[in-house]
């Protein structure tokens, strides 16, 4: 159980923070020059300086207290483990067996899954290779061209979010789409310029019942037989599903549904066969760096100290400011355009996860649980939201990301786009005092003391790409076990989902909605009523 309101862990970081809090990091840095050596990481090329931030030794020590109290270490070991840690549905969570390289067995009710594990990945390199090369045919005896990838949620956000940051090494001559939305428009826009001949759809859903999904995949099977005919929809098809038997009714062939299976959560499934268009999109060989990337922050995750542990680290951070300084949001700013989707697939991963106010035994959590999480790419964002981190009436943490290579040399642009990098976060921090008179002087000054972290790397392969992400997964779920919350389900999700079930014969009745609310039942009346006048 995490720790409560009343523990001496909790005690002791109140009574400590009542200390620190009006302290302002210029002075931190000036009272010890070496404050970045003691306050970043290193692990492989991927560096986290965490300096900037409102804290000491003497917090980082009392935060790692409070990480042992929640059993952090017992909960990690469960993990990889293969127990049933998502206690509401009684599942396991071992997303990390799925980018398992270290030949070591990983179980599940007794039971090894790698053999599993392995033979879906042999199975997506051929699939990946025959499409690469060409050799897939479609039903018109013509190789594919285009691959749409229908899902949504993790099925969508992760899968989108690598092909796009990998893109300096997509393979040439494949088109890689992806389709989420309900709304129409997102098909309809996608399958403009596609020709029925040469494009094949990977419908990811473990369920095969996601509504969106569903919806979707019958629009493109309409679509394809439409053009070519129903014999053709089994050589246009694919599937990443748990149950192969709709996929089949649906009329994917055997051969091209891949498994999932229970224990893969949908926020952590990109590293499985819902990350099909990823080997596709980069090939084989780059996925499985991807999945070495991750098993290395895996590793540091597993054998690291507290202290020292990159997660466990961006964790604490979270909470210090979330329960004790009251930070209601987090901001996500990587200065890389091919990164432009992280902060939407972070979303998902931290508030889809942790967004709980009940805890494992359904207790009310005693604090304040996952921020909103909101980002854009560098240095798009400064010129967004920037004015609020720097002189907001709110305290957002921040991280800033960025690489040192770019695959993109183009004429000092680099050197522009890091010296915003590193200007950004000292800025945050230091603040400055405006030399101009009154009255311009309190709108020109800046307070700092706005917290932030830097993640810097070489260059966004595949591999840095794979540590980046598992980074953030495990930050979550250590969050979620010092907050004693089950960060593997979201009912609120299926509430939603519910609903919508329940309204839609409303909307398609042509009488008028009763039995609702009467906001429910005035927006569809009034709907109905738009749709029926003029245009």
């Amino acid at each position: 159980m995490a720790s409560s309101n009343s523990s001496p862990a909790w005690k002791a970081l109140q009574a400590h923070h009542s200390r620190v809090a009006p302290a302002h990091m210029r002075t931190l840095f000036e009272e010890d020059p070496e404050r970045f050596s003691r306050f970043s990481l290193k692990h492989g090329d991927l560096l986290l300086d965490y300096s900037k931030n409102r804290v000491t030794a003497e917090t980082m020590s009392l935060l790692a207290d409070l990480a042992r109290a929640a059993d952090v270490e017992g909960w990690r070991r469960r993990m990889f483990a293969g127990e049933r840690i998502n206690t509401s549905e009684d599942r396991a969570a071992l997303h990390v067996a799925l980018r398992n390289r270290s030949g070591r067995p990983m179980a599940v009710d007794g039971a090894d899954v790698m053999p599993a594990v392995e033979a879906v990945l042999s199975r997506m390199r051929a699939f990946a290779d025959e499409l690469g090369g060409g050799a897939w045919k479609g039903a018109t005896g013509t190789p594919i061209t285009d691959v749409v990838n229908i899902g949504i949620g993790g099925s969508h956000l992760g899968p989108a979010m690598v092909v796009e940051a990998l893109t300096p090494y997509r393979k040439p001559g494949l088109g890689v789409h992806f389709v989420s939305n309900v709304d129409g428009t997102h098909m309809v826009e996608t399958l403009k310029g596609l020709e029925a001949a040469t494009t094949l759809f990977i419908v990811v859903s473990k369920t095969f019942t996601t509504v969106e999904t569903v919806a979707n995949a019958k629009t493109a099977r309409a679509w394809l037989a439409g053009a070519l005919g129903e014999a053709a929809v089994g050589r246009h098809f694919a599937a990443v599903t748990a149950e192969a038997g709709a996929a089949a009714a649906f009329g994917v062939e055997a051969e091209h549904v891949f498994e999932l299976w229970d224990w893969v959560g949908g926020r952590t499934s990109l590293w499985s066969a819902a990350g099909l268009s990823i080997a596709v999109a980069v090939g084989m060989d780059r996925f499985e760096e991807l999945l070495d990337g991750a098993h290395a922050m895996d590793e540091h995750f597993l054998s690291a100290p507290l202290e020292a542990n990159m997660p466990v680290v961006l964790a604490l951070l979270g909470v210090w400011y979330i329960d004790f300084f009251g930070a209601g949001c987090h901001a996500v700013v990587p200065y890389d355009q091919y990164l432009r989707r992280l902060p939407a697939h972070l979303q998902q991963l931290d508030m889809e996860s942790n967004g709980k106010s009940v805890t494992r035994d359904g207790a009310p959590a005693a604090r304040a649980t996952a921020p909103v999480v909101f980002g854009a790419p560098g240095t798009d964002g400064q010129h967004a939201f920037f004015q609020l981190l720097h002189q907001g009436t709110r305290l957002i943490p921040a991280d800033f990301i960025a690489a040192a290579e770019t695959h993109n040399p183009v004429d000092g642009h680099h050197a522009l786009l890091l010296a915003n990098f590193f200007a950004q976060s000292a800025a945050l921090m230091t603040g400055g005092s405006a030399m101009e008179a009154a009255p311009l002087a309190p709108h020109k000054a800046l307070a700092g003391n706005r917290p932030s972290n830097s993640i810097l790397v070489r260059r966004f392969d595949a591999r840095t790409l794979g540590m980046l992400i598992a980074l953030y997964e495990h930050k979550v779920f250590v969050q979620g076990v010092i907050w004693g919350i089950n960060s593997f389900d979201q009912w609120g999700v299926e509430l939603g989902k519910e609903l919508a079930g329940t309204i839609l014969p409303a909307i398609e009745d042509a009488q008028p909605a009763r039995g609702h609310d009467s906001s429910t039942d005035g927006l569809i009346n009034h709907f109905k009523a738009l749709r029926a006048g003029p245009p």
